[in-house]
């Protein structure tokens, strides 16, 4: 079987690589380190060809004695043998082809966006499911192991998709309510962990702990925003924010 036919292919490249079709993985046929490698930079960049002089840089950033168009072709010609003749097109740039596929980054990014959306309308039941797929994903590392520029680069994208993905699912749990305020504090807690100066972490940390009737605990979470601003940037937040804390003391 080969990634060449019309079957849907579903690559996971955050955590272990996994290329599977039709129940067969086809990624132990990738060759070596280096193969994973380019097979994870194509298609992390499959919707544009990629020029050959790019892939040398991406593989071989130390411009080794190995990065030479001679390696790249071989490394290019393996990954055909495993994945199909007509995955890899090298006509102008190089391209991979293997639509229709599913992959988890880019289906990722989908999600927040609905996730998003749906926050936005009010449809926190819809916003809810998006959001974990969003989050399943951006939680585990890209790659892992490997440390080249562009790498890093793809998780520091990816970093800021986890602290979305987290900020929407608490806002879901929030809107939902019922069972699932306890996940939604769980949530904004790891977010505002994440990302200390994210106000709109604590606004969704306050109000959560408001609907399970800790007011006075939700104070607290806006005094340490206060010292968390004041210390690191000689601010106090934000309008936005002090009118949760309004709406908190009206509360308590």
């Amino acid at each position: 079987m080969t990634l060449a036919s019309v079957a849907t292919t579903r690559v996971q490249v955050c955590g272990p690589l996994v290329i599977e079709r039709d129940g067969e993985r086809l990624d132990g046929a990738l060759p070596g380190r280096q193969g994973r490698l380019l097979f994870a930079y194509l298609v992390l960049n499959r919707r544009r060809p990629v020029t050959r002089d790019e892939l040398l840089a991406a593989l071989w950033p130390d411009g080794s004695p190995a990065a030479t168009d001679t390696a790249l072709n071989a490394l290019l010609s393996k990954l055909r043998r495993a994945l199909g003749a007509h995955a890899v097109d090298g006509r102008a740039g190089v391209r991979l082809r293997i639509d229709p596929a599913w992959i988890d980054v880019e289906a990722a990014f989908e999600a927040i966006h609905r996730a998003e959306s749906a926050i936005a309308l009010e449809s926190y039941d819809r916003a809810w499911g998006p959001s974990l797929v969003a989050l399943f994903a951006a939680e585990r590392e890209l790659l892992p192991g490997e440390d080249l520029d562009w790498i890093v680069d793809r998780r520091r994208h990816l970093h800021e998709l986890q602290l979305r993905a987290l900020e929407a699912y608490a806002r879901a749990g929030l809107g939902i309510g019922g069972t699932e305020l306890a996940a939604a504090v769980r949530a904004a807690r790891r977010l505002v962990a994440l990302a200390p100066l994210r106000e709109s972490g604590y606004c969704v940390l306050m109000r959560a702990l408001a609907a399970q009737g800790n007011a006075a605990e939700a104070l607290q979470v806006y005094s340490s925003l206060c010292e968390a601003l004041r210390d690191e940037l000689g601010a106090s937040p934000s309008p936005s924010t002090r009118d949760v804390y309004d709406q908190l003391l009206r509360i308590t």
